[in-house]
């Protein structure tokens, strides 16, 4: 009860957000203040090593199973090395993060020749997104919104358990929808939980910056990737009621 307590406690509604707020930065000492300026910083590279990634797709087509299983074994290895290999590993992430692009890139490839302003607003409404939670669990209290990792982990296995029986008995178009927003507000809560998860264990020690570039990226690429979906499908419909419209 006290987490949920220390919650709603931080909610606009209850707590104003002044410059008194703005000190909660002071929680956090330098060393990890610095640690979070990598972890960023390593971020940003990432995506921009997963554009590429995409561009290469809408060039030659490479996207599809094989990159996605690359991209996977590449994160495998990446967090098998010991941390001292920061070259390696800084090469496995950016090489994960040109496969992940490279697998995304077919739904790119979509939304460039429906409309290119979908991918624009899909890719800078994530990135204010990820911005907005990602200072909001900074400003919080430390460990305010850990507790929420269990509730999101069971959201996330009650998603497989009902796609592996929409497998089964069939899906419908509302499941299908509910699927899509669901795994969006799944993944917007892990970006504050791991944000201050990331915070947590550098205070602890763990100044594993390229790890932590990677949790944050795949999150980064998992909400970008509903929002995408969801401007899409939502533009599809919009064309296909002025269709009828029109006939």
């Amino acid at each position: 009860m006290d987490s949920f307590s220390s919650f709603f406690d931080s909610q606009p509604g209850s707590r104003s957000w002044s410059y008194d707020s703005l000190k909660n930065l002071r929680q956090i000492s330098p060393s990890v203040q610095n640690h979070l300026k990598r972890v960023y910083l390593t971020l940003c590279c990432a995506l921009v090593a997963s554009a590429f990634g995409a561009y290469l797709h809408v060039l030659w087509n490479i996207g599809g199973i094989l990159t996605t299983i690359g991209c996977f074994g590449s994160m495998i290895w990446l967090l098998s090395c010991p941390p001292y290999e920061q070259q390696k590993r800084l090469s496995l992430l950016f090489l994960s993060a040109v496969l992940e692009g490279a697998s995304v890139g077919p739904l790119i490839k979509v939304a460039v020749d429906f409309d290119p302003s979908i991918l624009i607003t899909a890719f800078v409404g994530t990135a204010i997104a990820f911005i907005c939670f990602s200072g909001a669990a900074m400003l919080a209290r430390r460990r305010e919104y850990l507790y929420l990792g269990g509730l999101l982990s069971s959201g996330l296995s009650m998603l497989m358990w009902l796609q592996f029986a929409s497998s089964i008995f069939g899906g419908s178009a509302s499941i299908f929808k509910f699927e899509l927003y669901f795994v969006l507000l799944i993944f917007v809560g892990y970006m504050v939980v791991d944000t201050q998860d990331i915070i947590e264990k550098a205070h602890l020690g763990d100044m594993d910056y390229v790890k932590h570039s990677l949790t944050l990226f795949t999150d980064f690429v998992a909400v970008f990737v509903r929002v995408l979906i969801i401007m899409l499908k939502n533009s599809a419909d919009k064309e296909d009621k002025k269709k009828r419209r029109r006939n």
